[in-house]
């Protein structure tokens, strides 16, 4: 068995996390999500591993390898052309477009592949999923999860027959046209005779192209409803909604690193934590290389980058912080997202550096005067003020 993971989109409702990271770079627990998907491939002895790329195609790469350090091969297909200029432009195939592509070049998939998105979370029992896939003699299955109808336009749901085969499959539909409730996860197995229906060197998408083609030929295309962890970084939103889960143990195998110094309390190497009139209430990750000043109040679940520093008086409350970000004496930051020059709220909204007070937040690593104006500040890590 081999393995896709599709990681060439650009993300836009993960933004402003995505500005700088392709989404499949966004961090849990301080690590990529596409680490923890790698992962658990491996568990189940799937070595062979092809990655799609495009937008940020360098920060995988560069990262993850040849996927060595991991216990697997991985492989890179670039979709995209460098212009008269000089300059990497991407141009993403489409899901189904960019597996026809890497198919095209050296017939990567030779066999029974499973294609994940390489922006979820998941504990699939992937040879469960396996073994139903053949039992039923499938060219192509989708795992799928049961999601609340207000949420249907978020997803490709499915309809099927009885035995699970896929009589109709609709993109993201509007709830009142929605024909199911159940949601495509973005986990596909597929055999090899299912890349020969993706037309060559266009844009082709799994979702809205290649399986309402597979349901209209009435080929061997089914549904697996099972049970398994599926958590979706679909929006910052639902970003912060997973941090803060997985800081209250709330996601197995997923496990706070750093020592615990205290109860809920977790720190990496060399923190500096001055704890006169401090107060820290669990759970709360403080990474390496931070400074806590004496007077501070850190509220869980709250998780901190290394090399921050929270300053004399600040209070954070639920709050995740990437790395290098100052919190100003006296700040109150409550329930946000802090990274680089922006913040984002619990509800999605978005604030940049230069609409805020610049003595709120700054960049850890910058030691002139923190008296300065939102437009002198090119690399801050972020300045947002709780109102």
């Amino acid at each position: 068995m081999k393995a896709m993971i599709l990681a060439a989109g650009k993300g836009t409702r993960v933004r402003p996390l995505t500005y700088d990271l392709p989404k499949p770079m966004i961090p849990i627990l301080g690590k990529p999500v596409m680490a923890y998907l790698i992962e658990h491939l491996e568990k189940y002895g799937i070595k062979d591993i092809m990655v799609n790329v495009s937008y940020l195609h360098e920060k995988i790469e560069d990262y993850f390898g040849e996927g060595h350090q991991f216990g697997v091969q991985i492989g890179y297909s670039f979709e995209g052309y460098t212009n008269d200029a000089g300059e990497v432009v991407p141009q993403p195939l489409g899901s189904a477009g960019g597996m026809k592509k890497i198919q095209q070049f050296g017939g990567f998939f030779d066999d029974t592949t499973i294609v994940m998105c390489g922006d979820a979370l998941i504990d699939l029992d992937l040879k469960s999923a396996l073994f139903e896939h053949k039992r039923k003699g499938a060219i192509a299955s989708v795992i799928t999860k049961e999601v609340p109808w207000d949420k249907v336009s978020s997803y490709g749901v499915v309809v099927t027959e009885k035995d699970g085969r896929i009589k109709s499959f609709q993109e993201k539909p509007a709830q009142q046209d929605a024909l199911s409730n159940y949601a495509s996860t973005g986990i596909y197995i597929f055999e090899p005779e299912a890349l020969d229906l993706i037309p060559p060197n266009v844009s082709f998408d799994i979702g809205s192209d290649l399986f309402p083609l597979l349901a209209e030929k009435g080929l061997p295309f089914y549904a697996q409803t099972r049970p398994f962890n599926w958590i979706d970084i679909g929006t910052v939103a639902d970003y912060w909604e997973v941090c803060q889960s997985v800081l209250m143990g709330e996601v197995a195998h997923l496990d706070v690193p750093g020592i615990q110094i205290n109860e809920g309390l977790w720190v990496g190497l060399n923190t500096s934590i001055d704890w006169n009139n401090t107060r820290i209430e669990g759970p709360v990750y403080i990474g390496s290389g931070t400074r806590v000043e004496a007077g501070t109040t850190i509220i869980g679940p709250t998780w901190i980058g290394h090399g921050s520093h929270i300053c004399s008086g600040a209070v954070v409350n639920r709050c995740v912080l990437f790395e290098y970000t100052r919190v100003l004496p006296n700040v109150s930051m409550n329930e946000k997202i802090v990274f680089k020059d922006y913040s984002v709220d619990r509800a999605g909204q978005m604030s940049h550096v230069s609409e805020v007070d610049p003595d709120a937040w700054a960049n850890a690593r910058d030691r002139r005067n923190k008296r300065r104006t939102a437009t002198a500040v090119v690399t801050t890590e972020l300045a947002t003020e709780e109102i």
